[in-house]
């Protein structure tokens, strides 16, 4: 496939990655306070998704990785904000098989290319290290919020979210330098700035 269609994928991921915080810091200021709309949840989801075909195909694993276990997360905060439920049947059927089926099916010579991607030459051990455990740790700020979410009963993005957010990010970015990787790098840079601001809109509304 095309490297132009490759990194459109990508990028086409990122603007939605994007456009979900800024959706989310635009409704937060004019709240005064962090709030999470539903569309957050709705672009996330979409957006996992292309950007889990887009490791795919640049072969990164640490990018399915992180997009594999966040999916769905998103999945169960639309279910917490009762928009799953709204969906057509054959729509939620689509969206919750779909990735599985990509990581069951997506195989090189009727084979998994397992070894591919963790054998990459263009990502040394070393790095592919730096992005598995940049993606676990901005993972793990959706696995926090979902619990913390689920002893609530409601979709809420709690302060712990936000710092591991930040640090997660940070380290994203230090990832994208080494990897050369324009997609992971424009869509991680506004997401810093983003970061910070709803740390300091928490830290005023206490």
């Amino acid at each position: 496939m095309d490297s132009w269609i490759i990194y459109g994928i990508g990028f086409l991921a990122q603007i939605l990655f994007s456009s979900r915080l800024i959706i989310q810091w635009l409704t937060s200021e004019k709240k005064k306070q962090v709030t999470t709309p539903t569309l957050f949840w709705s672009l996330s989801l979409i957006a996992s998704f292309l950007l889990f075909i887009y490791g795919y195909l640049r072969n990164d694993f640490a990018i399915m990785f992180g997009q594999a276990l966040t999916y769905f997360i998103y999945i169960r905060n639309l279910q917490l904000q009762n928009q799953w439920q709204r969906l057509p049947k054959l729509v939620q059927l689509f969206l919750f098989f779909v990735p599985i089926l990509i990581v069951i099916f997506y195989y090189n010579n009727n084979v998994i290319d397992v070894e591919l991607l963790f054998k990459n030459e263009a990502i040394p051990f070393w790095l592919l290290t730096l992005g598995i455990v940049s993606q676990i740790v901005f993972t793990l700020r959706f696995v926090y919020q979902w619990i913390y979410s689920e002893r609530r009963k409601e979709s809420a993005l709690p302060l712990g979210f936000w710092v591991l957010s930040l640090v997660g990010s940070i380290l994203i970015l230090t990832y994208a330098v080494f990897r050369e990787d324009p997609v992971l790098f424009v869509g991680h840079i506004l997401g810093t700035v983003i970061y910070i601001r709803n740390l300091v809109l928490l830290n005023k509304s206490k």
